[in-house]
């Protein structure tokens, strides 16, 4: 017997995939996202037929969700969608209680022709100001990698690396992107649940453990998180052990965020952690800072170390730019918008911006997954291949695919 909670998304998926499947074709922008930890489901849809490129200034731009590349493009901008219309699905409630106050879908049709008018709609033919690389990293290859930044960190070049891979794996015929969402929102009540779509730009999916911005009202936050485990015993989040190299690691990115805030000269925040947290299957080591924008006279703290923090050293490395200039020269593959920055702006008096990791392109017939491991000197090259492979697993496994991860 189904439960209410189950009927309830049933009705959900079939009005979802009506929705987008009609949006789809008609070449709009489209963004549906579940915050950390929340019960609403946000839909936006921009309907203006144009693709948006802006300065990520966020208290300047209009109710929106933004994209930006992990690479900073010449001109430093990013893809906004425009809330042409925006409404939100309270999925505590039942589908009765909401369905007259959603947008009208004039022709319904079944979950399964929606599903591949919907994948149809997802295939991009390049992404626009984008270099277009799709190498796909072996075992091997990423282990070769991981050594070369131990050397550079042994040599003193570098304090820390994050070396990336993508994973190509084939989707099934069948494959239904509605339901990966709602699996996605089941699996991970933590994470960043998002996709977005944009015409020759992209069509992403994923659920992102790390805030990289936030402002609601006065308040500011941010976080580090790295450190990586796989969840196991009873108890996960009291018992758990944290070698030196992984308590290290996540150190490293919270002076990291200090050493930001000294630059713009704020010395007004709280640090709460670090602290062992869930994401899926998986256990992190975070740490939080939170600062009140009006007691230190900093109304745009989100814009300044949105700048200032991107891409953090969780995804890229220290010092920065030459860890920047390291992945450059020695990754075999654009990361495109892996490991950029997404999220609503100044949707109901709050912007949320996360690094856009846990994450899968959709493509013509397969999917684009994504990883990267934290990489110091005392990293063990082949641990970090399987770390990488746990952290592909967490999208992967929801896809519908044909073969196993």
């Amino acid at each position: 017997m189904q439960s209410a909670v189950a009927i309830q998304f049933d009705n959900l998926i079939h009005y979802l995939s009506n929705l987008l499947a009609k949006n789809l074709e008609e070449g709009h922008q489209v963004a549906v996202w579940r915050q950390p930890k929340s019960q609403f489901l946000h839909i936006l849809i921009d309907s203006t037929g144009e693709t948006k490129r802006v300065s990520p200034i966020l208290e300047e731009l209009t109710p929106g969700f933004i994209v930006h590349p992990f690479e900073d493009q010449e001109d430093k901008k990013a893809y906004f969608l425009q809330a042409s219309t925006y409404f939100k699905i309270n999925l505590q409630l039942s589908f009765e209680d909401y369905k007259n106050d959603l947008n009208d879908i004039s022709e319904i049709k079944s979950i399964e022709e929606s599903a591949k008018r919907i994948n149809k709609s997802l295939i991009t033919d390049g992404i626009e100001g984008l270099r277009e690389t799709h190498f796909e990293c072996t075992r091997q290859d990423f282990i070769n990698l991981v050594e070369k930044g131990i050397e550079e960190i042994k040599a003193e070049r570098l304090n820390k690396i994050v070396p990336a891979k993508l994973k190509k794996i084939e989707l099934h015929e069948q494959f239904d992107l509605v339901k990966s969402i709602k699996r996605l929102i089941e699996s991970y009540p933590n994470a960043f649940v998002n996709f977005f779509h944009i015409p020759k730009v992209g069509s992403w999916l994923g659920a992102s453990p790390e805030v990289l911005i936030q402002t609601k009202g006065d308040q500011f936050s941010t976080m580090s998180l790295a450190g990586t485990q796989k969840v196991s015993g009873e108890n996960p989040l009291k018992n758990t052990a944290w070698t030196q190299k992984e308590i290290e690691e996540q150190a490293l990115v919270s002076r990291y965020i200090v050493d930001c805030f000294k630059k713009i000269r704020l010395r007004e925040y709280d640090e709460i952690g670090p602290k062992t947290v869930m994401a899926g299957n998986l256990l992190h080591l975070r740490s939080d800072f939170k600062v009140n924008m009006k007691n230190t006279n900093f109304p745009k703290l989100g814009s300044v170390m949105l700048e200032l923090l991107h891409p953090t050293s969780a995804v890229c490395g220290m010092p920065r730019k030459e860890a920047f200039d390291f992945l450059r020269l020695h990754e075999k593959f654009d990361r495109s918008l892996f490991a950029g920055f997404i999220g609503p702006v100044n949707i109901e008096d709050e912007t949320a911006i996360y690094v856009n990791l846990r994450t899968a392109r959709l493509m013509e017939g397969f999917a684009i997954l994504y990883a990267g491991a934290g990489v110091t000197e005392d990293s063990i090259p082949e641990k970090e291949w399987e770390e990488t492979e746990m952290k592909c697993d967490i999208i992967g496994r929801h896809l519908n695919l044909t073969d196993s991860l």
